[in-house]
């Protein structure tokens, strides 16, 4: 209990720009996610205590990334921690790298969790998983579908798995600090430390996981279109529909209509590519807005297509009109949804060609 109190209060500290809702207080919806995710994964971690200001996203982010990851019906584990791992390299975040790597260790080898932590996917031993973690590590850049021996059941459970990344980690790259593990670790301390966490992970990784344990935190929703590649899964198009409602009341609370707008036009355009260090593409697109909605869509721009470029003046700026965690957290995952469903329609779309 100790220990568990003590883990808490560290990863509490990992959060950036909003005041977790602390474990031992949370009523309600957050004590009902909060159950859930320390139960499957031993404590409540990070990326669900940055959620924890807007109950109902906290709710949609657990869903959307449990329902296609932790159940292992259709595809095993360890292919499903080396699409994370993947997807986390492709958006320029240290931290999910760090833990999906981590995970590697235990269900994979060394060999391989190193290897895609290098974003050296050719190198996985295995020929299946490399085929995979390859179509994942570019899934928002490329028309090419999954695999095509995967039975539907397990390409919706994949898709899921890259839709559910590509929305963490534009959050992670917001809220948490850039990384799991100290940087100023060398190679073989980062290998040994990498080792002990993997060791004390095992139970959670390889626990069964009971399919649909999440659904009943929100109502139930039809399945968008965007989301009809989860079609072929019950659990999982169910947690699609569900967090894709959640997270739509999120944008439409939080940002003008303008804003979403102007967001999803550049989405259209967008094909995957990195947007380099300037953000005048950016300041562009929003030039003509009053400064309350530039300074919204300036965050929402960035999380949806550089979130590792969002920082403190981008934040403060944001917070000079919006003051609430609830607002900042609510702004930021339409944001990284709007990115990361246009990522699963694409896919979609290439598999029906």
């Amino acid at each position: 209990m100790i220990v568990g109190r003590v883990a808490s209060s560290v990863v509490q500290r990992q959060v950036k720009y909003v005041v977790p809702v602390p474990v031992e207080s949370a009523a309600g919806l957050v004590s009902r996610v909060y159950e859930q995710v320390a139960d499957e994964m031993r404590i409540v971690v990070p990326p669900a205590l940055l959620h924890s200001p807007s109950p109902d996203v906290l709710a949609a982010y657990w869903m959307l990334m449990r329902e296609p990851l932790m159940p292992a019906r259709h595809v095993d584990r360890s292919t499903k921690e080396a699409v994370a791992a993947a997807v986390s390299v492709a958006n320029i975040c240290p931290y999910c790298v760090d833990m999906h790597s981590v995970s590697l260790y235990d269900l994979s080898s060394e060999q391989d969790a190193e290897a895609l932590a290098a974003d050296r996917v050719e190198d996985l031993a295995d020929p299946h998983q490399r085929a995979v973690a390859a179509w994942a590590r570019t899934a928002h850049q490329l028309d090419d579908p999954a695999p095509a021996a995967l039975t539907p059941a397990a390409r919706a459970e994949l898709t899921g798995v890259v839709v559910s990344f590509h929305y963490l980690t534009r959050m992670v790259n917001v809220f948490l600090s850039s990384f799991l593990l100290p940087p100023g670790l060398g190679r073989r301390s980062r290998r040994r430390a990498k080792q002990g966490i993997s060791r004390i992970l095992r139970a959670t990784l390889r626990a069964p996981r009971e399919s649909g344990r999440s659904l009943a935190l929100l109502p139930d929703a039809a399945l968008p279109a965007n989301a009809g590649w989860a079609a072929p899964h019950p659990e999982v198009a169910a947690a699609a529909a569900r967090s894709y409602a959640a997270f739509e009341a999120a944008g439409e609370r939080s940002l003008p209509p303008a804003v979403r707008a102007i967001v999803l036009d550049r989405l259209d355009r967008w094909r995957g590519e990195e947007t380099g260090i300037s953000t005048a593409w950016c300041e562009e697109l929003i030039a003509g807005l009053p400064p309350a909605e530039r300074a919204a869509g300036r965050l929402a721009l960035l999380t949806a297509l550089a979130s590792y470029q969002v920082d403190d003046d981008v934040v403060e700026e944001f917070r000079r009109y919006h003051p609430h965690d609830a607002t900042l957290v609510d702004a930021a995952a339409w944001a990284g949804y709007a990115a990361a469903a246009l990522v699963g329609e694409r896919q979609q779309a290439a598999f029906l060609r």
